[in-house]
């Protein structure tokens, strides 16, 4: 059976919280009877997310709240 799992892609310092966020995908890992497939990423998520949602104004595409601003995008 294949397996979800929410794996750490990066870590980065969020100007908009204040402190480091962990980047977040959740990986479908295949079952081990189709070892050969690769992992597939189904979503993407923010440690921080729910607080950045909890504030007055939009955020970015990681919290969910604004799809057109990537705050990390051009950051390295």
């Amino acid at each position: 059976m294949a397996e979800k799992r929410w794996q750490t892609i990066q870590v980065k310092h969020c100007d908009h919280v204040g402190c480091d966020v962990k980047l977040q995908a959740l990986v479908i890992l295949p079952p081990e009877r189709l070892p050969d497939q690769p992992p597939r990423v189904e979503a993407h998520r923010c440690s921080k997310g729910l607080q950045c949602s909890s504030l007055t104004k939009p955020t970015c595409v990681w919290a969910g709240t604004n799809p057109n601003y990537d705050p990390f995008a051009d950051a390295d």
